[in-house]
């Protein structure tokens, strides 16, 4: 992140330039404007040195007359017809934040590239052609950025050296030859913006890198919101891009939801195409900028295709001796990236009772939860009891059973425990564990092989690594899907699913040891769990990626 950037984040409010000559009464009523509010999100790791990132949200406000909003090649046509059809999706909407924008007084920088042609006598590119060129171009400004240095430290999420199409061949095959016959270049058939998206004469269009660093030098413009297609490539590559404006100090931020990606869901990491975009604003808000939506621009809600059906999983880890924080992540990016936008959150590990950004599972369809003795403020209780209490599902893997209890120990002042969160939301009654040493026999219950949690399922080919709970008796509301067994003891339920008396869906299994995240049968199960859970058909088959292969440099 610049210095400029950790000003921003502070809270500072940019202080207004001050024109000259002619605009100085119009700069006098901007300077006056309400500043614009905007709630950015950036990631950070959870600790120094950690692999794993957290979301923080931070407010921001910006002065309108500091401000440029940059449209990125919004394109009248795309080679790709998927692309096509979304970019015609994001344009009614993207249109309102530019409208919204200026009436604000942000500067609106239309960039379609290679497309100035039909806009040679138009005033806002005469405006743009005008400005006098900046004495302070950073060097290469001109130029595409393929990478900036931060970016090493992480690996590129996918592969898009495919070129990220994701037609259907068939479908592909008509729209090239529909191009065609309009005397368009099948590769290359856009010509110039789409007309959904309004020009007034005092905006300016330009694709030249030069150009746009000085209109924004003259204007005084700090603060620089992308937005277009498509992230991976153009919004973050072109001279105008993300990489060019972080590196060269401004206080640039991605739209997140007014953009989309070139990925092809055949390629690594082999998730839905919308997935991919997560990723790829993952890895800008880890290494390149913080981003936005336009809802601090319009309110509501944030765009989303309409194809985009996933509903949202939040993955909650904050357990020390299992290590799901190794082994949700990848297992969920493999197994449940088709189907499902899969959000994270992390223990602070100089706080074990601190949850930061637990406030994502109001926006949640889903709860994945691996917790161990935690008891939390107030306010994160609140979070948690809110979404069980809307009858939303929940998915519990080991300690899940004893998450929000100390037990008998008592709770520190100012913190909340949740006791009966094993006996009314798990449906358990958890007293313990046997101790280690034989690995666990594992067998579907009386009545339980034709369950849709179970497909696919062999429990005769794996066993539980870790040592077996006590969870005896089950609720009433519960079904016995899986038992475990050890040696001299008796035998007891360690996978079940429970209907709450909220209305809920539960399961739980007490497996969930990292050795266990090695045998595809509990993998299968754990995919399953999520997939019926969640109110959607189980796959057939859910194909599995190799945790290796979940990345692309």
């Amino acid at each position: 992140m610049t210095r400029r950037w950790a000003m921003a984040v502070c809270g500072l409010v940019l202080c207004s330039m001050t024109a000259s000559g002619a605009d100085a009464d119009k700069t006098t009523k901007q300077n006056k404007a309400a500043p614009l509010r905007l709630q950015t999100r950036l990631r950070v790791p959870v600790e120094k040195g950690s692999s794993l990132f957290r979301t923080v949200n931070r407010k921001v406000e910006w002065s309108p007359k500091q401000t440029a909003i940059i449209v990125c090649d919004m394109w009248d046509l795309h080679h790709c017809l998927n692309a096509t059809r979304r970019g015609g999706e994001l344009t009614p909407r993207m249109n309102q934040v530019l409208t919204a924008a200026r009436k604000q007084g942000v500067t609106i920088i239309h960039a379609p590239s290679s497309c100035m042609k039909p806009y040679e006598k138009h005033p806002a590119r005469l405006h743009a052609q005008n400005t006098p060129r900046s004495e302070n171009l950073p060097k290469d400004i001109g130029s595409w950025c393929y990478v900036i240095p931060e970016e090493k430290k992480g690996d590129y999420p996918i592969d898009q050296s495919d070129g990220g199409e994701d037609d259907d061949a068939f479908e592909h095959r008509q729209w090239a030859a529909r191009l065609t016959a309009m005397g368009k270049n099948p590769r290359a058939p856009w010509t110039k913006q789409t007309d959904g998206l309004t020009i007034l004469d005092n905006d300016f269009i330009s694709d030249n890198g030069e150009e746009i660093w000085s209109i924004m030098e003259t204007r005084g413009i700090e603060n620089v919101v992308l937005l277009g297609v498509h992230t991976n490539m153009c919004v973050l590559g072109r001279p105008f891009g993300l990489r060019q404006m972080a590196q060269n100090g401004k206080n640039v931020v991605l739209m997140r939801d007014m953009t989309d990606t070139m990925y092809n869901p055949a390629m690594k990491p082999f998730v839905s195409h919308f997935t991919g975009t997560d990723l790829i604003v993952e890895h800008i808000e880890k290494h390149v900028c913080p981003t936005i939506t336009s809802v601090g621009l319009l309110g509501g809600k944030p765009f989303r295709f309409q194809n985009d059906k996933r509903p949202h999983l939040v993955i909650v880890t904050a357990e020390r001796e299992y290590r799901t924080n190794e082994t949700l992540p990848p297992f969920a990016l493999a197994e449940l990236g088709r189907d499902f936008k899969v959000s994270h959150v992390y223990a602070d590990p100089k706080d074990r009772n601190n949850l930061p950004g637990i406030e994502i599972l109001d926006e949640a369809d889903i709860a994945l939860i691996s917790v161990r003795r935690r008891v939390l403020p107030q306010a994160q209780m609140d979070v948690i009891r809110r979404f069980v209490e809307s009858g939303k599902p929940i998915v519990g893997i080991r300690t899940a059973s004893h998450a929000l209890s100390l037990g008998d120990k008592p709770v520190p002042e100012g913190y909340a425990a949740w006791n009966e969160f094993d006996a009314n939301v798990i449906g358990g009654n958890y007293t313990g564990h046997h101790g280690a040493g034989p690995k666990v026999t594992i067998t579907a219950a009386d009545g339980a092989a034709a369950h849709a949690i179970l497909k696919g399922v062999d429990p005769s080919s794996f066993v539980g690594n870790g040592s077996l709970y006590r969870s005896k008796p089950l609720r009433e509301s519960t079904q016995h899907l899986l038992t475990g067994t050890v040696e001299g003891h008796e035998a007891e339920p360690i996978a079940w699913t429970n209907i709450r008396t909220d209305g809920g869906r539960t399961f739980y299994t007490s497996l969930g040891h990292i050795d266990d995240f090695k045998q595809p049968a509990f993998r299968r199960l754990l995919s399953n769990a999520v997939y019926w859970a969640a109110g959607l058909e189980v796959p057939s088959t859910i194909p599995t990626v190799k945790v290796s292969e979940t990345a692309t440099k």
